[in-house]
């Protein structure tokens, strides 16, 4: 089962700001760090990764240098800025919003066995 576009679009900037907070890093390294935390449910694409890290770039959340390891080519590093640090802590707040609505609305919310999940036609 993957997670609908819908999701993916609104989690995308809080989770790649949040990835960002942890150290400097480049697209693909990003990629496969989204991939690996969601267990593979989060598989990304760079046509969709991109345009975000340049999106956030124009905001002023994140900026960007070529770096150039011996022996490696050259990869855009992206790195947080103290604007892109306020707005992770706003989009953390705004997430918990969301969450706490959800366990109201889930009472089994720490539960995520496919057995807790009604499904349709039988809640």
């Amino acid at each position: 089962m993957r997670v609908a576009k819908d999701l993916v679009a609104a989690s995308a900037t809080p989770i790649v700001l949040g990835i960002l907070a942890d150290g400097d890093n480049y697209g693909y390294a990003i990629l496969q760090r989204i991939n690996e935390l969601s267990g593979g449910e989060l598989d990304w694409t760079e046509g969709f990764l991109y345009p975000l890290l340049h999106r956030l770039e124009r905001l002023g959340h994140v900026e960007s240098d070529w770096r150039a390891a011996t022996g490696e080519r050259r990869r855009k590093y992206y790195r947080l800025t103290e604007q892109g640090l306020a707005e992770l802590a706003e989009q953390r707040r705004q997430w918990a919003t969301v969450v706490e609505a959800l366990k109201q609305i889930w009472p089994n919310v720490g539960d995520f066995s496919p057995l807790m999940i009604p499904r349709e036609g039988t809640a």
